[in-house]
């Protein structure tokens, strides 16, 4: 499996699996929740090291 871009921003594996679970979520609401989601999961790891 490739490295999705968007890990780079979400580094933990908890958010990792919570991105995965989000986006197999087709809906406008899933679609809105997933685009916080990301939002909030970068701003709380920006200061996680690689």
């Amino acid at each position: 499996m490739t490295k999705k871009t968007v890990f780079n921003y979400i580094k933990t594996p908890c958010g990792q699996a919570k991105y995965i679970e989000l986006e197999a979520n087709k809906t406008l609401s899933g679609k809105v929740r997933l685009f916080w989601f990301i939002l909030i999961a970068s701003i709380r790891d920006w200061n996680i090291k690689d």
